[in-house]
């Protein structure tokens, strides 16, 4: 018997993102970890917020119990909510100064995008970060262990950074196979004092990786597993996060399936909510999961008629009924906007400081976004404008 369709599975090559090291209290391991990645000295990159917040104080605590025996570090904690090219220099020249080490990146996915490119640029002595374009081919950075503080980028699952170019007015990819952190830190407990207007904007971040990597033309048997996954996790733990901060239980299940969702993205790509996210923050200053949610369930409509057999998979993963007409797209969408609203994250284009005149420079800036690429059905500046004055 013979068979005219392809025999076995579509041929992938995956490459495991990181080693994990998950749990409460699991920041005690960081010695041991940075020694792992074959150094014994650490620079350390944060931002002021952590620093006052006292989320830092556990990370040095660790560090200080090996400078004793000799272990040397340096903490850069200058990075901006929306890093720049100018802080990514910043923060290289200064890691420079100090010379080999590995390189300790902990806070949200600002940070964590900036230390991937600060790893690099100590790699590349002449390079600037405006040079982000020409460094895919470069030298290697440093490596790099990440230690998420918030849930939802998943920027400890990948080598790239996305960082302002403030001259150009978008945002640009720096990054390099050699800055994929090579451990992920994952301690829930370092998210407990994240108040719920952060917790609801980077687990939106994390829901719109998973919807978005179901979805993209990129996606693979792999990236669907661990997409499914993390929706499924993250709609059922966000909402106990958002509404009691201490919830443990809650914060250790919305960690892990955040980084599922970046596992996911990492392989699939995303779609043309990030793709207005990216524009919508470099004009206005955004949160980016804010961004995010300003658009999701609007794009989720425009890609409805070619995403149906995605957006049935997020639907089951959120255990939603199953709907009396069979569209378990508008299933989607219809849950997708209830848990939005349970968080309180959606605002208007207006209201986030897009007044319509700058509407066409932000459909412009997600039409020519790389991510916008793998999105189900191919948006053109039109389409993008129409569904950016739907939601001002």
């Amino acid at each position: 018997m013979t068979s005219s369709g392809p025999v076995g599975p579509t041929p992938l090559s995956i490459d495991p993102t990181c080693r994990i090291e998950l749990g409460p209290g699991r920041i005690g391991r960081l010695p041991a970890l940075i020694a792992a990645a074959g150094h014994d000295r650490a620079f350390v990159i944060t931002d002021h917020g952590l620093r006052a917040a006292g989320v830092l104080e556990p990370v040095l605590k660790a560090l200080e119990a090996l400078e004793a025996a000799g272990l040397e570090y340096a903490v850069y904690d200058e990075v901006a909510p929306n890093p720049s090219t100018a802080n990514v220099d910043a923060g290289a020249a200064r890691a420079r100064g100090f010379g080999a080490a590995a390189v300790v990146a902990l806070g949200g996915g600002s940070v964590l995008d900036a230390a991937k490119g600060i790893a690099l640029l100590v790699g590349n002595p002449n390079a600037t970060a405006a040079d982000a374009d020409d460094l895919w081919e470069a030298a290697d950075g440093l490596p790099l262990v990440a230690i998420p503080t918030t849930s939802g980028t998943g920027a400890e699952t990948n080598g790239f950074g996305v960082i302002e170019d403030t001259v150009a007015c978008r945002k640009v990819y720096i990054g390099h196979p050699s800055v994929k952190p090579r451990i992920a830190l994952l301690d829930p407990e370092i998210t407990l004092g994240l108040p719920a207007a952060a917790t609801a904007a980077t687990g939106i971040d994390a829901l719109v990786h998973g919807i978005e990597s179901l979805a993209s033309r990129g996606a693979n048997p792999v990236s669907t597993a661990y997409a499914t996954q993390a929706v499924a996790m993250v709609s059922h733990a966000l909402p106990a996060a958002h509404r009691n901060g201490s919830d443990l239980d809650a914060r250790a299940e919305l960690m892990l399936g955040a980084h599922l969702a970046g596992q996911a993205l990492t392989l699939s790509g995303l779609g043309l909510v990030h793709g207005i996210g990216h524009a919508l923050t470099a004009h206005t200053g955004t949160p980016h999961g804010v961004a995010l949610a300003a658009v999701l369930e609007e794009v989720m409509e425009f890609n409805a008629p070619a995403a149906q057999g995605a957006y049935e998979q997020v639907a089951r993963a959120m255990r939603l009924a199953p709907p009396a007409d069979g569209d378990w797209a508008r299933a989607a969408i219809d849950g997708v906007r209830e848990l939005v609203g349970t968080v309180d994250v959606k605002h208007s284009l207006r209201t986030l400081g897009a007044d319509r005149g700058v509407l066409p420079s932000i459909a412009a800036g997600a039409v020519e976004d790389p991510v916008t690429k793998n999105n189900p059905l191919p948006p053109d500046h039109t389409h993008v404008l129409n569904i950016l004055t739907s939601t001002h």
